[in-house]
């Protein structure tokens, strides 16, 4: 790993989800270079177990890392934070790292009701560091975690009929919402690709109701990071985005085409399934 304030800053995701997140860094750095990595061949990673998803995000990291030597890593996916995060900064202690988790401590500051509602995909909210969250974030509020089966896959897809029933069903199981004691004021978008269907779920709740996400508050933490080790790109340099992936590359241009604001210049490479260049001194002890 040789990386200086000129190498791209990796960001990584089962899929097409943290495309929301790679957006609020172009925002926040807009001098950067990205290199976009979607798992999409061995997505989704919600609906997986611990061991599947720490194995893939060990895979995808080591060819950002290793391969690519990028300056920072954003973990954009809740599920791979959830299972990996503490492997990956152990692996490689002298790089920025940046996951993602459910914004819990916000939606408490914001609650006037003391009742806020979670909608994440089920590994996420099994995970021990949901539990760890929930418990120094929120510790007194009700918390309404609803595991959101399917709808990450959907969104992937643009499935919109899906997208639409799911998200229905998922709110009806959020609420009751409203202003009064016992009521569901704030929704917490606890996975990536859920800010993507924002405006189907606000139709499922009065306007009142509050939707966070994580997007803004990581790409201030990465600049943050990136700062403080001398590793932001200099004043004369052109961002750009690179999107790579181990499944279907026309599929995530067209994601990011409808995703993201536009972005000339971004290029789209496809690379061998990363799975291959993991090492076993790269796994954690058993």
């Amino acid at each position: 790993m040789h990386a200086d304030a000129r190498s791209p800053i990796g960001v990584f995701d089962s899929g097409v989800g943290g495309l929301s997140v790679l957006q609020a860094l172009r925002e926040a750095l807009p001098r950067e270079r990205f290199v976009y990595y979607a798992d999409t061949a061995h997505a989704p990673y919600g609906e997986r177990g611990d061991a599947y998803v720490l194995a893939r995000t060990l895979a995808v990291a080591n060819d950002l890392v290793e391969g690519r030597g990028v300056k920072a890593l954003v973990v954009a996916c809740n599920t791979a934070t959830a299972a990996a995060i503490h492997e990956l900064r152990a692996l490689w202690p002298g790089l920025p790292i940046v996951g993602v988790e459910p914004a819990l401590k916000p939606a408490v500051a914001a609650s006037r009701t003391g009742r806020i509602a979670v909608l994440a995909t089920r590994g996420t909210l099994a995970s021990a560091k949901f539990r760890r969250l929930q418990e120094t974030a929120a510790p007194r509020a009700q918390v309404a975690a609803v595991p959101c089966d399917g709808l990450a896959d959907a969104i992937e897809r643009a499935d919109a009929a899906e997208t639409e029933a799911l998200c229905a069903r998922y709110m009806q199981a959020a609420g009751p919402f409203g202003a009064g004691a016992g009521e569901t004021d704030t929704v917490v978008l606890g996975c990536t690709h859920y800010p993507f269907a924002t405006g189907v779920l606000r139709r499922h709740a009065p306007a009142s109701v509050r939707f966070l996400d994580t997007g803004a508050p990581v790409s201030l933490r990465t600049r943050q990071l990136l700062a403080e080790a001398g590793l932001l790109a200099g004043p004369g340099a052109a961002g750009g985005i690179e999107l790579t992936g181990s499944g279907d590359l026309p599929a995530l241009e067209a994601a990011a085409r409808r995703w993201l604001a536009p972005a000339p210049g971004a290029q789209v490479s496809k690379d061998t399934d990363p799975a291959q260049r993991v090492t076993p001194q790269a796994l954690p002890a058993a």
